[in-house]
């Protein structure tokens, strides 16, 4: 038996405003999707924000539906109208926030699990990681440089692809 030690990298920024231009403008950008949450039932907003190589952004908000769990994070709706409607040209960076009328968020709100993994996916099929900001409105901002950080043991399994 071995032991093993995992550790992660990432910058945490006390406030959006020690962000670099480019990666502030994107964290906006993320609350203007907060706009177009559908979410009647948790009344919790999340917003994204993808920025693409080419320098379009995709806007992404959560979707839920009555008849849970039929509905869909802000990060995959992103994800998947970036990977569908402009296939080839690569992610760069992406901004993720919240919003919710019930309590404080007193901190940046991370993405589950699941969108983890197709971040992961999105990451391998266009070779190169990508920036992942969570931001807390108006404060804090963490920075992760590539997803193998936030979810080390990300499923791959490359006998999947075709051969």
């Amino acid at each position: 038996m071995t032991e093993q030690e995992i550790k992660i990298k990432y910058r945490h920024y006390p406030s959006v405003d020690e962000l670099p231009a480019d990666e502030k403008l994107l964290c906006q950008e993320a609350e203007k999707a907060l706009e177009t949450s559908h979410s009647p039932y948790s009344k919790f907003r999340v917003g994204t924000a993808v920025k693409l190589k080419s320098g379009r952004i995709i806007y992404g908000s959560n979707q839920e539906n009555v008849a849970y769990p039929s509905g869909l994070c802000a990060e995959r709706v992103a994800l998947f109208m970036a990977g569908s409607s402009y296939p080839g040209d690569d992610i760069v960076a992406m901004a993720i926030t919240a919003h919710t009328d019930l309590f404080e968020l007193k901190t940046p709100v991370t993405s589950c699990g699941a969108c983890l993994q197709v971040m992961a996916e999105y990451e391998k099929k266009q070779g190169t990681p990508f920036s992942i900001l969570f931001y807390s409105l108006g404060k804090d901002v963490i920075k992760a440089e590539g997803v193998k950080s936030l979810l080390p043991f990300m499923f791959y399994e490359n006998g999947l692809e075709k051969r």
